[in-house]
């Protein structure tokens, strides 16, 4: 499921990142990458501030969609 079904505090492990090469690349330097854990901190309005690798990070809906967890 995509990232933006996860609610607030719940953890789970990325099992694919989609999107086109750049974004892919984009979202792997921000340390989405596969097996990695991401925990939602909060939600408002489809944009999400997340917990991966030890940083938070606010990404929007569009790219939370393409994280599947």
């Amino acid at each position: 499921m995509p990232l933006t079904m996860i609610g607030a505090g719940e953890p789970g492990i990325i099992k694919k990142v989609g999107g086109k090469e750049a974004t892919r690349k984009f979202l792997e330097k921000l340390g989405f990458i596969e097996g990695a854990t991401v925990t939602v901190i909060s939600k408002t309005d489809g944009n999400m501030i997340v917990n991966v690798k030890d940083s938070r990070v606010a990404i929007g809906k569009e790219l939370a969609n393409k994280i599947v967890v």
